[in-house]
């Protein structure tokens, strides 16, 4: 086990980059912050690439480590500088991107959740855990929708991303290519033209749009899907939050 003392470490300063898409690019990794996370990945065969941690930490959870995961000890001020939190918890791990690229004419059953143009991070972390909770197979990101690795969605994504297919795509191919293989695409959509929510059968394969928080979904897309859904709102809210709104859909949606 290596121990580094100095912010200026070459690997301190590698870690730190993962904090940025371009980073996280450059060298296909992404940083996972608290034990939970970290835990996580060791149970998920998460192709961890390292752990740093601070002292009590690593002594802490010692017992939990894979063999053949370099470990660092770092100290509380490098914990501080690789993480986003006020108190950071002083445990993080290193762990591979996703590589692999799934296209949809190789989909053919579960259900599946589209983001289209999600910008908050916070929104998408809490809906790919949701779509956990609810069963659902995966879920795309299209053009426009924030990374999912950024420090804040994978803090409110939980580990959710170890538990189901995250994959980026053209949202417009992707839901053609759900409907010629018989599986329904639903959009979200506050139009006199949707259909309440709650009048849809439940069912096992197909796949449910999410838009834009301010804009809604893409115009394409709109005209694409088998329908579009609206829910029945019984207060005086003109709307409710995305990440709320999805996972009143997915658990409405799917079957169990």
């Amino acid at each position: 086990m290596e121990n580094i003392t100095s912010n200026q470490n070459s690997r301190v300063k590698a870690w730190q980059k993962l904090q940025t898409k371009k980073g996280r690019d450059k060298s296909q990794t992404y940083l996972l912050d608290g034990w939970h996370l970290v835990q996580e990945a060791i149970h998920h065969d998460g192709h961890l690439h390292a752990i740093m941690g601070t002292s009590a930490q690593l002594t802490e959870h010692q017992d939990e480590f894979p063999q053949g995961v370099p470990l660092f000890e770092i100290t509380a001020d490098i914990a501080k500088k690789l993480s986003d939190l006020v108190t950071p918890q002083g445990i993080f791990a290193e762990v591979s991107l996703p590589n692999a690229t799934r296209e949809p004419q190789y989909i053919h059953q579960g259900a599946w959740l589209f983001l289209d143009h999600i910008q908050d991070p916070g929104n998408v972390g809490t809906m790919v855990r949701t779509a956990d909770a609810a069963g659902f197979a995966g879920v795309v990101f299209g053009e426009g929708s924030v990374d999912p690795y950024a420090p804040k969605a994978v803090r409110a994504m939980q580990g959710s991303q170890f538990h189901l297919t995250i994959t980026t795509g053209d949202l417009l191919n992707w839901t053609r290519t759900f409907q010629a293989n018989d599986m329904n695409v639903y959009g979200t959509q506050l139009d006199e033209q949707a259909a309440d929510l709650f009048t849809i059968p439940a069912q096992t394969d197909f796949a449910l749009i999410m838009g834009n928080e301010g804009q809604g979904m893409q115009d394409d897309l709109v005209q694409a899907t088998t329908q579009n859904l609206y829910i029945p709102l019984s207060g005086e809210a003109e709307s409710l939050n995305v990440a709320v709104a999805a996972g009143i859909a997915m658990f409405a949606l799917s079957q169990h």
